[in-house]
């Protein structure tokens, strides 16, 4: 380090600053440390089977409602059209 530069932290985040006063620019910047985030693999992968259990269950939910949807569709046209006979090919003769 040039014995002209000095280290300050920074106020927003509490990295380490370089700082060089004759040019009054920053010189390089260090990051703070990460402060260990709590979660152990046995947790993430419990996370993970959760999420995934959640989102097969949505999936579950959202077929059954299609099938539902399509099922009161063809019931509400089957209710609105009139009754006719299906025309068979050997009619048509």
């Amino acid at each position: 380090m040039d014995p002209r530069t000095f280290v300050v932290p920074c106020p927003c985040c509490d990295a380490k600053l370089t700082i060089d006063p004759d040019l009054g620019v920053a010189l390089s910047h260090v990051p703070p440390p990460r402060p260990p985030s709590g979660i152990d693999l046995d947790d993430t992968a419990r996370l993970l089977r959760e999420q995934n259990e959640r989102v097969e269950e949505k999936f579950r939910l959202s077929v059954q409602a299609e099938k539902n949807k399509e099922d009161a569709e063809g019931l509400k046209k089957a209710k609105s059209g009139p009754i006719e006979k299906p025309i068979r090919d050997f009619d048509l003769d």
